[in-house]
């Protein structure tokens, strides 16, 4: 369990960081995309920023209570995307990808608790 934990985790963890740097870069595309959904150019290296300390978050063991909120707030993230693109008649083929992160982000959170509440075997025996 611990694997599939570490393997959806890892495949969450690509696609937030892959959504970040554009934002944090403000590359054109991603600037073009925001004014398309409606909201200010100011707004995309915040979101960016928060991504990427999300995921760290998620990805290091030693907070929990942080990765709690980590979970949380990437999931408030795709949920306004998806939100986003749907109220503005983007197309599935669009508002599929938060969904898509929406299922990696709640799949990892799910299989965090199973291996800390020991209802998962351990990585590997010795």
């Amino acid at each position: 369990m611990r694997i599939i934990y570490w393997i959806v985790t890892g495949m969450m963890a690509a696609l937030m960081t892959v959504s970040a740097i554009p934002d944090v870069l403000r590359v054109s595309d991603a600037v073009e995309f925001m004014k398309h959904l409606g909201y200010p150019e100011y707004l995309l290296p915040f979101l960016g920023v928060a991504k990427i300390l999300g995921v760290i978050a998620v990805l290091f063991p030693r907070f929990p209570r942080l990765k709690e909120w980590a979970y949380a707030g990437l999931s408030f993230d795709v949920i306004g995307a998806f939100y986003s693109h749907f109220s503005v008649g983007d197309p599935a083929s669009v508002w599929i990808f938060p969904l898509i992160a929406l299922a990696l982000i709640l799949t990892s959170y799910f299989l965090y608790h199973a291996t800390r509440n020991g209802n998962a075997a351990p990585l590997r025996s010795n």
